[in-house]
Order: C-alpha cells, then sequence, then structure tokens
C-alpha cells in the first residue's frame, strides 16, 4: 500500500481540491533524511545515456540537454521539434510528459503541457512518439515527469513499455527516492534509469546518499523554485556541482536560468553539462501556429550547443 504518496493517485480534480505544492516544498521533501537504506539499483544494461556520457567525456565536450513537452504544439510537429532538437546537437532529450497538474512547473510549461492536453497528448501518444522518434535518432531520451500519470499507467508496465519504445531514463519529479524505497508498489525500476534531483540547499548527507544511488546523470539545480522562474543560473552553482561530485562519478548537468549562449558557456565551464527547457518551450509557444516551428527551435538550440563545444 502506499504511504504518503498516496495524496497524489487522484485525478486533477483532487489534486486541485488538495492545493497545488510550490516546488519549494517539493524541494524541503527531497532535503529529508532517508527513513530506509537506498541501494543503487541497476536499471539493466548500460544504456544510451551511458555511452554518450562516456563519449563526451572521452571527447572533453560537456553535455546539452534539452526539455520540450511531448505533443506541443502538436503530435506531428513535436515529433519535428525532437528531431531538430537531434540535428542541432542536444546530447540528451527530456520529454515532459503532459500532465494536468505539473507542480513542479512554471507558467511557461504549465501552459506547454496545457496546449499537448489540447492537442490530445497521452501518455500511450507521448510513447508512440518515441517509437517514432527511435526510427530516425538514437539520442538518448529522458522523461520528465510525475507519480500520478505513472502510477495509473501501471508503475511497473510503464517503465516496461517506456524502456521498450525506446526511453532511456525517467525523472519523477514529485517521488523523493526514499519513499519509492519504502512501497512494494514503485519497487520496480527496470528498464529505465532513475535520474536524480539535487537542489542547493539539500544537506550534505542527503547529496552524498542521491549521489551514491544515482543513475545516467544528476539533475543540478542552480536556484530552488519552478522551472523558468528566473532570469539566470546562480553564480554560486560551481560549489553546488563540487559538493555532488565528491560523492560520485556520474556526470552532473545543471538546470534553472539559463536563456542565452553566455550563460549557457558559464554553466558548461563548471558542470558536466547544462540542461536547457523554458527557453526552448517559449520559442513553441512564440511559434506554436507556425507549421516550421521545429526549425526554429533548431536555430535556437544550435546557438546554445556551439557556446559549450
Amino acid at each position: 500500500m502506499l504511504t504518503a504518496s498516496t495524496r497524489l493517485m487522484g485525478d486533477s480534480n483532487s489534486l486541485q481540491a488538495i492545493g497545488r505544492v510550490d516546488f519549494n516544498n517539493l524541494v524541503r521533501s527531497l532535503n529529508q533524511d532517508f527513513r530506509f537504506p537506498l541501494e543503487k539499483v541497476r536499471f539493466g544494461a548500460v544504456n544510451r545515456l551511458d555511452t554518450t556520457f562516456e563519449q563526451l567525456r572521452n571527447e572533453g565536450k560537456k553535455a546539452f540537454v534539452a526539455y520540450v513537452a511531448a505533443g506541443d504544439p502538436d503530435e506531428g510537429r513535436s515529433l519535428k521539434i525532437m528531431q531538430a532538437l537531434a540535428d542541432a546537437g542536444a546530447d540528451v532529450i527530456e520529454l515532459g510528459l503532459p500532465f494536468s497538474d505539473p507542480l513542479a512547473d512554471g507558467i511557461v510549461n504549465q501552459m506547454a503541457a496545457g496546449r499537448a492536453l489540447a492537442a490530445g497528448a497521452s501518455t500511450r501518444s507521448c510513447l508512440e512518439m518515441i517509437r517514432e522518434f527511435r526510427k530516425t535518432h538514437d539520442t538518448p531520451l529522458v522523461l520528465f515527469t510525475y507519480l500520478n500519470p505513472v502510477f495509473t499507467y501501471g508503475y511497473e508496465k510503464f517503465h516496461a513499455d517506456a524502456a521498450a519504445a525506446g526511453a532511456d531514463g525517467i525523472l519523477l519529479l514529485d517521488l523523493p527516492p526514499d519513499e519509492a524505497a519504502r512501497n512494494a508498489d514503485l519497487a520496480s525500476e527496470v528498464g529505465l534509469a532513475h535520474i536524480r534531483l539535487i537542489a542547493p540547499t539539500t544537506p550534505e548527507d542527503r547529496v552524498k546518499l542521491l549521489a551514491e544511488s544515482s543513475q545516467g546523470f544528476i539533475y543540478a539545480l542552480s536556484r530552488t523554485g519552478v522551472t523558468g522562474a528566473h532570469g539566470a543560473p546562480s553564480e554560486g552553482i560551481g560549489e553546488v556541482v563540487s559538493r555532488i561530485k565528491a560523492h560520485t562519478e556520474t556526470p552532473v548537468c545543471v538546470g534553472f536560468g539559463i536563456n542565452t549562449p553566455e550563460q549557457a558557456s558559464m554553466v558548461a565551464s563548471v558542470s558536466d553539462g547544462i540542461v536547457v527547457g523554458s527557453a526552448i518551450v517559449k520559442i513553441v509557444e512564440n511559434n506554436a501556429d507556425d507549421p516550421d516551428v521545429a526549425t526554429k527551435v533548431g536555430a535556437f538550440v544550435k546557438t546554445l550547443v556551439d557556446a559549450i563545444r
């Protein structure tokens, strides 16, 4: 049976009745001590994330991780956007699974999820989009999502189906790893690497536990707050990255507040890579009626990729 996560199992109406959760509260939840030992879970054979980061390390390059919402502005153009991201040099694509109550997202990404849902996006259509993407590209894909749609689909079945479709990892924003560890319903992680999220406010002992259990790469937040709410990354991000890397060899990529080539270069200089989301999604929003929105997204992303090479 579920314990603390039970409140997340209802539909969007029940969640709204409970009240929206600020991401700072989620961060504080992530910062609580583990109640149970958390062992590093194998998610299967070496996957695209491992091979990509190993190749980048060998070549002395930094990773560019791009976020977009699956199905935004519609399924056909969303697939073209994914392809454009890969063609522009994105090393990893984070694909947001459309959800009606994205607690950790700022307004830009919330609106993207809304556009996708209005266009008919669903968990199953997202997996189908991944299958189509895999026909032409081998870029690693990480699903950026919440527990509700995954649990509704079936936790173990989702992992199996997503991996079979061609996904490589998952970042479950509202499922602290120690909560997963205490629930048999959430025990299976076979097929997908579970990406850890570490904030600047995370206590040192918890940084160690999260880092030592990390898979694929670690998503380090340059600041607390929701996505897209900041004009620039924190100047102290280098210290955050150093704290994490003291406990693991897993690559550390930094996100939040990266909008320009100059910011991309600065953050990449103190990390293993950067994560850019809201700035890309804003290009989609501003060109949502353009049949060739993918070209504009690709052109923008290339300026950031070039800045960190």
